[in-house]
C-alpha cells in the first residue's frame, strides 16, 4: 500500500476511535464522578425524555404603565439637579392601553423651566397629555411604545434563557410565537413547579419608602377589602390581588401611595395558608432592580440564616445613599413583584452601595436557602421587561419518552437490517463495504451531536435514518458507475479509479443541495423541524466523507488484496 493511502487510514481509525471515546459516556452509562475525561452524553429532546411544555403571553399594559413610572423617576432626578422639587400624584387608567401619570412641581413658577428641560432631554420619548398651574400629566410616545413591543419579546427570551441556564436544564428550545407569545420546552426538567415560579417570576425588585400610616388606618382599609370580598387564595396571581386591593382603596389611600404585602406563610395555620402584613408604600420606588450589579447568597453568623445580598452599580449607589440620608428615621422596604420581603428602619446614611434581603428568623433552613438561591439567580439574570401569562402548559412524562425510544430503536433496527441485505445481496462483497461506511456514517454522526451538545429528538432520529438512505444511495452511484466501466472492458483497477473519479462530483452534487435544503429548514423551522434539520445536516456533510473517501480507503484494501479476481460487485 502506498504511502498516502496508509495516511488517509490513520486519519479513518483516528476519527473511529475518537467517536467511539465520545459515545461511551451514553452507551455504558458512566457515572459523573467516574474517572472517565469525557462527561458529555446524548441530550434527549422533551420527547424522548420528557419533560415541561409552555406557552406564555405578554401584558404589555402593564409594561406601559411601569415604564411611565420609570420616566417619572428620571423627571425627578432630573429636575432635582435644577434644585426644582416635585411629587408623584397617581395614575390615569382611563385607557389602560395608554396609562398616564401626573406630578406636582412644588414652585409654580419653576413649571417653565421643567417643562423645557422635559423636553429637552425626553423629546420623542414621553409626551405632554395634560397640565395645570403646578401640575404636569406625561405618557409614552407612540414610537416609544412600538419600540417596546418590538424589544419586550427578545430582552424576555434573553432573561428566561439566563434563568434557566443557571437553573441547569440541557439545551432547553425558548421560541418567539408572534408577537406577544413566547414558547418554552424544558426537557427532563422534573421539578415543574419551581420551574414555572423562576421563569413567570417577574422580578421586579424595587426599594419604596413606607408611609407612617397607623395600625388602625390599615386595619380599616383592609376591612373594606375583605368586606368587598376581594381575597387572595392558593393558586391565584399574587399581583392581580394586589392591583384589584389598590384599585379598590384608591380614593383612601393618600396621593402617590399603594398598599404592599409582606407574605409570610402560615405556621400554625392551615397548610398553604399566608399571613399578610399590609405597608403603606409609596407609589413611586427611589431605585429599581435596575440599579443591581450583583446579587448572591450570604448566611447570617449570629443565627445562621441564609440572606440575598445585594450590590448596587456605581450610580445606583450614589442614589441609595442620597434616599437613606435623607429618610433616616423611616423604614425602606424593599419590595420584590409586590411582596414586601423587609422593611428595615434607616438609621443613618448607608455609603458603599450594599444592602440585603432578609427571608425571616423562622422556617426551616433548606427552604430558606432555596428560596434565596432562586431569588438571588433571578436578581443576577435580570427582571422580566413584561408580565407573562401561562396560556398553555403540557407536561410530558418519562414513560412516553422511553416508549417513543424503544419504538424508534426497533423502527432503526428493522430499516437498516432492510438496507444491509439489500446492499450485501446485490452488491455482494462490495455490499459489506457498503454496510461499513454506512456504520462508520451513523458513529461519526451520533459522535458530532453529542460533541455539539445538540439535542436528539424523534424528527432528529428520522433524520438519521434519512442519512443512512441517503449515504447508501451515494454507495449505489459508485458501484454503478464501476459496473458501467467494467461492462466496457476495462480492468477491475482501472475500473475502481474511474468509478470512484465520475462519482464524486455526483455525490458532491446531491448532498450540496440536501445541505442548503437543511440550512433553511434550521434557520425558518422551528421545535421539531430544527431538530430535524440538525441531525440532516450533519448527516449529509458526514456523508460526503464516509461515503466518497471513507469506502474508497476500504475498496483501495480489498483491490490491493484481490489483485488477479475479479471484483465482487
Amino acid at each position: 500500500m502506498k504511502t498516502n493511502w496508509w495516511v488517509r487510514f490513520s486519519a479513518l481509525m483516528f476519527f473511529v476511535l475518537m467517536s467511539i471515546l465520545v459515545l461511551l459516556p451514553t452507551v455504558v452509562h458512566l457515572k459523573d464522578n467516574s474517572y472517565y475525561p469525557i462527561k458529555s452524553k446524548i441530550n434527549l429532546g422533551l420527547d424522548l425524555q420528557g419533560g415541561l411544555y409552555m406557552i406564555m403571553g405578554i401584558d404589555f399594559k402593564k409594561v406601559f404603565k411601569d415604564e411611565v413610572g420609570t420616566y417619572v423617576r428620571k423627571i425627578e432626578s432630573l429636575l432635582k439637579d435644577q434644585d426644582i422639587q416635585m411629587s408623584t400624584l397617581d395614575y390615569n387608567l382611563a385607557d389602560d392601553t395608554d396609562p398616564k401619570l401626573a406630578f406636582k412641581i412644588s414652585t409654580p413658577a419653576s413649571m417653565e423651566k421643567a417643562k423645557a428641560k422635559i423636553k429637552e432631554y425626553f423629546s420623542g420619548l414621553i409626551r405632554i397629555t395634560n397640565e395645570g398651574p403646578d401640575t404636569l400629566e406625561i405618557a409614552l410616545s407612540s414610537t416609544l411604545k412600538k419600540q417596546i413591543e418590538e424589544q419586550s419579546i427578545g430582552k424576555s427570551i434573553e432573561v428566561i434563557r439566563n434563568r434557566i441556564d443557571e437553573f441547569g436544564v440541557t439545551e432547553p428550545e425558548i421560541l418567539a410565537q408572534g408577537m406577544d407569545r413566547i414558547v418554552v420546552q424544558l426537557p427532563g426538567v422534573k421539578d415543574i413547579d419551581r420551574a414555572k415560579d423562576l421563569i413567570g417570576k417577574t422580578a421586579k425588585l424595587e426599594f419604596k419608602i413606607v408611609n407612617s400610616a397607623s395600625a388602625n388606618e390599615l386595619g380599616t382599609w383592609l376591612a373594606k377589602v375583605k368586606a368587598a370580598n376581594i381575597t387572595f387564595k392558593k393558586g391565584d396571581r399574587f399581583s392581580d390581588y394586589l392591583k384589584n386591593v389598590n384599585d379598590f382603596l384608591k380614593a383612601d389611600l393618600p396621593e402617590g401611595h399603594e398598599i404592599a404585602f409582606e407574605r409570610i406563610k402560615g405556621q400554625t395555620a392551615q397548610e398553604g395558608e399566608e399571613n399578610l402584613i399590609p405597608y403603606l408604600v409609596e407609589s413611586s420606588p427611589r431605585l429599581t432592580g435596575d440599579d443591581l450589579s450583583d446579587a448572591r447568597v450570604d448566611i447570617d453568623q449570629q443565627n445562621n440564616n441564609p440572606y440575598v445580598s445585594l450590590e448596587f452599580k456605581p450610580q445606583g449607589a450614589k442614589r441609595f445613599e442620597v434616599v437613606t440620608g435623607e429618610n433616616i428615621g423611616r423604614q425602606l422596604a424593599i419590595v420584590l413583584d409586590g411582596n414586601v420581603y423587609s422593611a428595615p428602619q434607616i438609621n443613618s446614611k448607608i455609603a458603599g452601595g450594599r444592602a440585603q434581603i432578609t427571608l425571616g428568623q423562622s422556617g426551616d433552613f433548606n427552604r430558606k436557602m432555596s428560596e434565596a438561591k432562586d431569588l438571588a439567580l433571578v436578581l443576577r439574570a435580570g427582571a422580566l421587561p413584561v408580565q407573562l401569562d401561562f396560556l398553555e402548559q403540557r407536561t410530558i412524562g418519562p414513560n412516553l419518552g422511553a416508549d417513543s425510544i424503544d419504538k424508534a430503536k426497533t423502527a432503526s433496527i428493522v430499516g437498516c437490517l432492510l438496507v444491509f441485505i439489500f446492499a450485501i445481496f446485490y452488491y455482494r462483497f462490495s455490499g459489506v463495504i457498503a454496510v461499513a461506511t454506512l456504520l462508520l456514517n451513523v458513529l461519526f454522526t451520533m459522535a458530532i451531536l453529542i460533541g455539539m451538545e445538540a439535542t436528539l429528538t424523534l424528527p432528529g432520529i428520522a433524520g438519521i435514518a434519512l442519512t443512512v438512505g441517503i449515504a447508501v444511495d451515494a454507495n449505489i452511484i459508485i458501484f454503478e458507475k464501476i459496473r458501467d466501466e467494467i461492462r466496457k472492458g476495462i480492468s477491475g483497477q482501472k475500473a475502481f479509479e474511474a468509478g470512484y473519479t465520475q462519482a464524486l462530483w455526483t455525490i458532491l452534487d446531491a448532498n450540496i443541495t440536501s445541505i442548503a435544503a437543511g440550512i433553511c429548514l434550521l434557520n425558518f423551522g422551528s421545535g421539531p423541524i430544527r431538530g430535524f434539520a440538525v441531525t440532516f445536516l450533519i448527516g449529509s456533510v458526514v456523508t460526503v466523507y464516509t461515503a466518497y473517501y471513507g469506502s474508497k480507503i476500504l475498496f483501495e484494501l480489498y483491490m490491493n488484496k484481490n489483485r488477479s479476481k475479479e471484483i465482487s460487485i
